[in-house]
């Protein structure tokens, strides 16, 4: 997810328009760390990795517990080991979203082992009957004090669907979840009811993270208030929730202020 190495800035290929490309975001020299595909590597692209694979294993969380708006966030981290590379998100970072009676923890490092071979990217549950992990690969549940452990793997239904075999770049291992939304969200379309991945859920997931690297940039614990949509007693906070956008491009909300 960080890219690695340092290679110089250079011009952009011929093919290129690294000012339109660049766009409200902030000028930096063309790299081929960044274009293409690497722009996760810079956080004036991007949110980082907990902006980018926190988000997904979070907002399942969120869903399978039944939480919604985490109370505080806290995040510390940045840059510790891997300080030759030109990327300059974070190689590690904790975040802890507060939700009152429970709290959720993440923790990323793009360096060492991880600390769970079989779920090196995942979410792991501590239940008073036992421990649910789980990935986009298959979960497994160890029962406290004895019995059988359940494990599966993903169902990736190539036979059922065969072109999946031979897709361009596609994520075997998600197209089976990837299938259900679609048909959820035409069944949505056409009832006109709720998806199960409500837009409304991805900007409570979503919103979490970024509040998670505004804390981490502030070094300090941020206190959210859903209904106003701000940082309670924090306005420099409150002011990086919008990032300030390259001139000519406008920020819509200040276009029609």
């Amino acid at each position: 997810m960080r890219a690695r190495g340092n290679p110089p800035d250079t011009n952009p290929p011929d093919y290129l328009d690294w000012e339109m490309w660049t766009g409200p975001a902030p000028m930096r020299p063309y790299n081929p760390i960044a274009h293409p595909r690497g722009w996760r590597a810079f956080m004036e692209y991007g949110n980082g990795i907990v902006g980018d694979m926190c988000i997904h294993m979070l907002d399942m969380v969120r869903w399978m517990l039944g939480l919604g708006w985490p109370k505080r966030i806290s995040s510390t981290g940045g840059i510790r080991v891997d300080r030759a590379s030109k990327a300059n998100i974070p190689d590690t970072q904790g975040v802890t979203f507060d939700f009152g009676d429970l709290t959720v923890n993440w923790q990323h490092r793009t360096w060492g082992a991880p600390a769970d071979p079989t779920y090196p990217w995942g979410a792991t549950f501590y239940g008073d009957k036992g421990t649910l992990k789980e990935s986009v690969f298959g979960y497994d549940f160890i029962p406290m004090g004895g019995g059988t452990p359940i494990h599966r793997d993903v169902t990736y239904e190539l036979e059922q669907y065969p072109e999946d075999k031979t897709e361009k770049d596609l994520e075997k291992h998600i197209a089976p979840a990837t299938r259900g939304h679609m048909k959820d969200f035409l069944a949505a379309i056409a009832s006109r009811g709720t998806p199960v991945a409500d837009i409304a859920e991805g900007y409570i997931s979503t919103t979490s993270c970024l509040l998670a690297n505004v804390s981490l940039q502030l070094g300090r614990t941020l206190t959210w208030d859903p209904q106003a949509g701000k940082v309670l007693g924090d306005e420099e906070a409150n002011r990086r929730l919008t990032r300030p956008y390259r001139s000519p491009w406008t920020h819509p909300a200040a276009a029609n202020a």
